[in-house]
């Protein structure tokens, strides 16, 4: 499906905006956005609107929304909930087409206001406007000096300038972020509370964001997915538009009992589905404020190098060791500098630490040429994409700051593409300095280290085109669960090789099976009452004669009646035993907003006890399954390690992705899918499923008419 995220423009850039329940103290709801907007410099028209004034705060107003000389871009309803849905229809009769509804006592009180909210969607849908909140703090946009809020947080000072811009689900939070953005001297110019979101959401915010040139870099603050696809729509469009979006996603809980027959849904969580798509399409979840504003601020400087590695220049060895400790932790890489590099660092200064972290000592201070060429060799011939100088108070210091940057900005011109960071406490005039020259500046070497890892993760991601893969429309499910012979059945039709097997119903013609698919056998019950078989003694392996698997037969039926006698018994199943190969770990499970997600992992402790598993949102090709397979800590006992011969991994990656694709294509019916073991065989051997249980939605009867 495509989305258009054109329509908030009216709502960003109104040239003019009627304020509904204007207020003349600037204290009040209805008269803040009026006070920030003529203190800010709005470029457009304000037009009040209260029947008991005809000036407010020295502007004309009118009595009511038909007697505006206009029909304004945007309106603000400030007015108590039992007059706002009146307000927006002769909003929408004066031919408004954006409102911003800071009224509160819609769905956020339960039942009878998800009804009033429902009844004002209608009405918004009808005049075709669009609308943000109820209950919302509301949006500005600086560089019109556009502030349709009544946030307290204007008190502390506009925001600055710049080009980032913050969605948020809650308005109180979005703004919060925005104050201490400002503290930071970081410029947030475009702010979208979205509140109840009964119309426009944090996705559309997103994808606004991603199509306006005011906007290079996106920080979101969401707490659940309203609309899946036009989320991801959203993200796809700002990756497609080469910008990073850092999302702040709050409720970390774990599926549990969604699905209590899946062990998949169990092992993959929530959360886990929630970091793993957002991923997938571009995104970069952050854990708290500060991890937002530090990506933010990085990124401001659009350079995400794909092949980045650090290099840090110090007048402390301690220093350089707490930066590599945390480029360690972060994946970054630190390769030494180059031999002939060292020898001519060594030359400058024989007492020198040159290798990476290149430690040149306090001496370099007393002779900043000398800091300069350490720099410039680690830019140069250490070639590192991101670097940082840790120079402490001296980079800080009043008499110091201009000797230092004076030394220093000719690296930031000779190396434009590169991320240099200056680790120092000053003050924020100094900072400012630093900032504008083009230098980043952060006090915590730990804190720069993990921004600049973040820069090579965003390059990843955003240079990651992931092709959009349509759904099987050939699949059908059965009115009821299948059982594992069923489910087999089911998965071989969509390309999954299972093992060489057989249903019997007595035990000659269990004998009969066994020797016709070749020693030695495994035998199970089936039943769609039985999920976890080998519990109630309910499977048998190595058998190796005919006369065994006669007996067997009757052992397996003794168990099940003694275990479970309630349960129905559909027969034995008589397969081949499969080994020589790694055991695996193939799933489904059905994320209430993002659908089929996969899952993979070897089997047993690693999946049971370390949950080292890999997740994908359904569809998905055969080379993407492959990268998932390999990204488990565990990889290398499939590639060979310690000897081990190798596994065959496109099989193995054919099976998961014809599994991502038959998720896809079953539709909502279709709960998960638990495939353990798969049987990863040596390369050229293939791979094969050798138990399955497929969970489904009970199929509605049918009404007649």
């Amino acid at each position: 499906m495509r989305y258009d995220f054109g329509g908030l423009s009216r709502l960003l850039e109104p040239d003019s905006v009627a304020i509904i329940g204007a207020s003349a103290d600037p204290t009040r709801i209805g008269g803040r956005p009026i006070r920030v907007m003529l203190q800010g410099g709005f470029r457009g028209r304000i037009l009040p609107v209260n029947p008991k004034r005809d000036r407010v705060q020295d502007l004309t107003c009118y009595p009511d929304i038909a007697a505006l000389p206009e029909a304004p871009d945007a309106a603000i309803v400030a007015v108590p909930a039992h007059a706002a849905l009146d307000a927006v229809d002769a909003l929408g009769q004066r031919g408004c087409k954006t409102v911003t509804m800071f009224t509160a006592g819609f769905a956020e009180l339960g039942e009878d206001g998800r009804r009033e909210q429902e009844r004002l969607v209608t009405l918004v849908r009808q005049h075709g406007m669009r609308l943000l909140g109820p209950n919302t703090l509301g949006c500005w946009n600086v560089d019109l000096g556009y502030f349709g809020s009544f946030t307290s947080s204007l008190d502390l000072g506009y925001p600055l300038p710049g080009k980032i811009g913050m969605a948020s689900q809650s308005g109180a939070f979005g703004t919060h972020v925005a104050a201490v953005a400002r503290r930071r001297g970081i410029g947030v110019p475009v702010l979208v509370a979205t509140g109840n979101e009964a119309d426009i959401t944090v996705a559309d915010a997103i994808g606004w964001m991603a199509q306006s040139d005011r906007i290079d870099v996106i920080c979101a603050y969401q707490e659940g997915f309203t609309d899946p696809g036009r989320m991801l729509a959203a993200l796809d469009a700002a990756r497609q538009a080469g910008k990073p979006v850092f999302i702040l996603k709050s409720g970390r809980s774990e599926v549990g009992g969604r699905a209590a027959a899946s062990h998949t849904a169990s092992l993959a969580g929530d959360d886990a589905v929630a970091d793993e798509v957002l991923r997938a399409h571009g995104t970069m979840r952050v854990n708290d404020t500060e991890q937002m504003l530090d990506l933010a601020y990085v990124a401001r400087k659009r350079i995400y190098p794909v092949d980045n590695s650090l290099g840090v220049i110090t007048v402390s060895g301690g220093a350089g060791i707490v930066a590599s400790d945390e480029a360690e932790q972060q994946g970054l890489p630190m390769p030494p500098m180059p031999p002939e590099a060292q020898a001519e660092l060594r030359a400058l200064l024989p007492f020198c630490a040159p290798a990476n972290p290149v430690d040149c000592t306090a001496q370099a201070l007393n002779d900043l040429n000398l800091f300069r060429a350490f720099i410039h060799a680690a830019l140069d011939k250490g070639g590192y994409r991101s670097v940082i100088c840790f120079a402490t108070t001296v980079a800080g210091s009043p008499d110091m700051a201009p000797r230092l940057l004076e030394a220093l900005l000719p690296l930031r011109e000779e190396f434009p593409d590169r991320l240099i960071v200056i680790c120092a406490v000053a003050p924020p005039e100094i900072v400012e300095r630093y900032e504008k020259a083009g230098f980043l500046v952060f006090e915590d070497p730990s804190r720069a280290t993990r921004a600049l890892a973040a820069m090579g993760r965003v390059g990843k991601l955003l240079s990651a085109r992931g092709a959009r893969l349509e759904a099987r429309s050939d699949i059908h499910l059965p009115s009821t669960a299948p059982d594992e012979f069923q489910s087999k059945a089911l998965l071989a039709k969509a390309g999954i090789a299972v093992s060489p097997e057989k249903m019997v119903h007595s035990a000659e013609e269990a004998r009969d099976a066994a020797t016709g698919i070749g020693f030695p056998v495994v035998m199970k019950i089936v039943s769609p009452d039985i999920l976890h078989k080998s519990d109630i003694g309910g499977v048998r392996l190595n058998v190796t004669s005919a006369d065994e698997a006669a007996s067997v037969h009757d052992e397996l039926l003794a168990a099940a009646r003694k275990h479970r006698p309630d349960a129905g018994i559909n027969g034995i199943l008589v397969a081949q035993q499969v080994s020589g190969g790694v055991e695996c770990f193939m799933g489904i499970s059905r994320d209430p907003s993002f659908g089929p997600i996969a899952a993979f992992g070897l089997g047993g402790i690693f999946v049971e006890i370390l949950r080292d598993i890999a997740l994908r949102q359904c569809p998905f090709d055969q080379e993407t399954a492959r990268e998932m397979i390999l990204s488990i800590r565990g990889a290398t006992i499939l590639t060979g390690a310690r000897g081990r011969p190798p596994a065959d991994l496109d099989a193995l990656a054919r099976t998961l992705s014809r599994l991502s694709h038959f998720a896809a294509g079953a539709g909502p019916r279709l709960l998960s899918v638990d495939l353990n073991p798969v049987m990863a065989l040596p390369a050229g051997q293939g791979a094969v499923a050798l138990d399955a249980v497929i969970e489904l939605q009970e199929e509605e009867p049918a009404h007649a008419d």
